[in-house]
Formats: C-alpha cells, sequence, structure tokens
C-alpha cells in the first residue's frame, strides 16, 4: 500500500473510533458481550453502568432498589428520605434526590409516618 493510503485508512480507523467512543469510555467485558464505549460511573473503586445501577451509601445497587422511610418506602436511586418534624408529631417525608430536606413540601413529595 502506498504511504497516502496508508496514512488515508489509518485516518478513517482513527475517525471511526472517535465517533464509536464519543458516548463514553470503554469498560471491561461483561459476561460473553464486549460492550465498546459504553458509559461508564464509579462508586468507590467499582464502575458501574448508570443505566442500571447507582451509587447509593457508597455501594453500587439496581436501579429498582426500594428502602424504608418511615411507613413509606423510597427507589434510592431516585428519591431521598428526609426527616420532618411536624410538631409534636415527627415524621420523614420522600424528596426527589438532589432536592433539599429543608426545603417546603411540593406535590411531588410524599409525607410518610413515623414507625414505632
Amino acid at each position: 500500500m502506498a504511504p497516502r493510503g496508508r496514512i488515508l485508512a489509518v485516518s478513517a480507523a482513527v475517525c471511526i473510533l472517535t465517533l464509536l467512543c464519543s458516548h463514553g469510555a470503554p469498560v471491561s467485558p461483561m459476561g460473553a458481550h464486549l460492550m465498546l464505549c459504553q458509559p461508564h460511573l464509579t462508586c468507590g473503586d467499582k464502575f458501574y453502568d448508570p443505566l442500571q445501577h447507582c451509587c447509593y451509601d457508597d455501594a453500587v445497587v439496581p436501579l429498582g432498589r426500594t428502602q424504608k422511610c418511615g411507613n413509606c418506602t423510597f427507589r434510592v436511586c431516585f428519591e431521598q428520605c428526609c426527616f420532618w418534624s411536624l410538631r409534636p408529631l415527627e415524621s420523614f417525608v420522600v424528596k426527589v434526590k438532589g432536592q433539599s430536606c429543608s426545603l417546603a413540601l411540593s406535590p411531588d413529595d410524599r409525607l410518610c409516618r413515623s414507625v414505632g
């Protein structure tokens, strides 16, 4: 192959790899499938696929994981359990993850009674 042809071939290969990897960095193979250029995040020292898992309390958990919040349950990847005091009754509120627990109640929040 002529030098010009090699340069064009290498340039084309680099261009194709750049396009394939433009949505994230490659990760290790999962099972029998090699998932090239899949976006990944870290949780502590572990990598995870944000389309299937999230990082909660320094652990990689499935997106569907739930946990108790008073007498309610909340989805740990998308919601948070906040202590909420309505004197003299103490309770909890489930808010969207990332919202400040000190914000006033919104229509999207769920008020949960304390148990026990």
